[in-house]
Parts: C-alpha cells; structure tokens; sequence
C-alpha cells in the first residue's frame, strides 16, 4: 500500500475512532495523526494496522486498539514537560504517542528483543526523549523516581505499591487492574500532598503484567 493509502487510513481512524469517542485534546490528535502506525506491526499486518481493534506482535504480545492507547494517554493529561515511566514498550507505538506530548519517557519492556527494535524505530522516526530498559515493569525505575504520569500496558491483579511509591504528587497513573475475568482500566492520582484518589474508566482486556521472581 502506497504511504498516501497509509494516509488517509490513519486520518479515518483519528476520525472516526478516536475523535469520534470524546478524545477532544488536539495534541494526542496531532500526535495520532503524526505517527505512522503500520510501522509498528510486521509487514503482514500493516493493512490493518488502522482498523479498530489490536494486533498481534512478536513474543505473543499485541499492539493495543487505538481508541485506547488514546483514553489512556488523555487520562495522564499531558501538558509537554512531563517524566512519563511506560510498562510495557511493545513495538514502541504507545511510547512514540508518550514521547510526542511528553518531556521524557522512560520505558520498560521484558523482551529484550521487542525493546531492541523499538528503541531502533524510534531513532529512525526522530524520538530522542526515550530511555529505554529491558526488566520486571511491576517494580517500576525507582532510580528515576518521581514520575508525574504512569502508563501500564499490561494488567495487574493488584496496583504494584512501588509504581505508587514512584508516582510523585500530581501525577497520574494509568492501569488496567483485574485478570483472564475481568479487568477494569484505572486512574490513579495523587494530590500535592500526596493523598491517593481511584477513578475506572470502564472495562478492558490487556494481557498480563509479569512479575519476576526474585
């Protein structure tokens, strides 16, 4: 498909799937309108790459719908300045999204292969504002500790305490809390003085954050 194809495919989907839905901020609309996400998937899927719904990508992992990754990037209300700590880089999708409206993403992927070839798109593509790490996410980057935005792409049974120990006063974090029942996309903030408020934005399907054993 030619990249003008690609194009106009990626409009429809800020159209229609994103824009459409409530997602009003015009800064995550530049960026999804910016970022060419067939690059993201293996030459098989980039024809769908634009279509409603997620993608499979190696080691078994997918790249989530693009609705979501939208509702959760608004969720964080980025403003251009801000640490963002990502669990789960992926093909790096997301992270271009964080990185396009954030001050610095910090990334964390448990394959190492999956964050070897993000991180080599997104040079290509021109994100210099990324660090990335190979590691267990549910632990968080402590040594870069506080973040003022948490985005999780995998979910947890239970809130892993160091992410909350690691948001600083503020800050939000995003994750899809439950299991293979269940699972529910939650809001997080803390206030400037540190107190802890829950808000769920309706119910999810991410595939599961590993903790490694000790």
């Amino acid at each position: 498909m030619m990249n003008n194809g690609y194009e106009w495919l990626r409009q429809n989907m800020v159209e229609n799937q994103i824009k459409a839905r409530g997602i009003k901020d015009e800064r995550i609309l530049e960026a999804f309108y910016k970022i060419p996400r067939h690059l993201f998937v293996g030459p098989e899927q980039r024809p769908l790459a634009y279509e409603d719904h997620p993608l499979p990508i190696e080691h078994e992992q997918t790249i989530s719908q693009p609705f979501i990754v939208a509702l959760m990037t608004e969720a964080l209300r980025l403003k251009g300045n801000e640490k963002v700590l990502e669990l789960g880089t992926g093909s790096g999708y997301q992270t271009a999204i964080l990185a396009e409206l954030a001050g610095h993403v910090y990334t964390i992927e448990r394959f190492e292969k999956l964050s070897r070839s993000a991180s080599t798109l997104l040079g290509e593509l021109g994100y210099y504002n990324i660090t990335y790490r190979t590691g267990d996410g549910t632990r968080g980057w402590p040594e870069e500790a506080p973040f003022d935005g948490i985005l999780a792409a995998a979910a947890s049974e239970k809130i892993p305490p160091a992410l909350l120990e690691q948001l600083g006063n503020g800050g939000r974090l995003v994750i899809p809390v439950g299991d293979v029942r269940g699972q529910q996309l939650m809001v997080v903030s803390k206030d400037a003085r540190g107190k802890i408020t829950e808000e769920t934005l309706g119910g999810c399907r991410f595939l599961p954050l590993v903790e490694e054993e000790s």
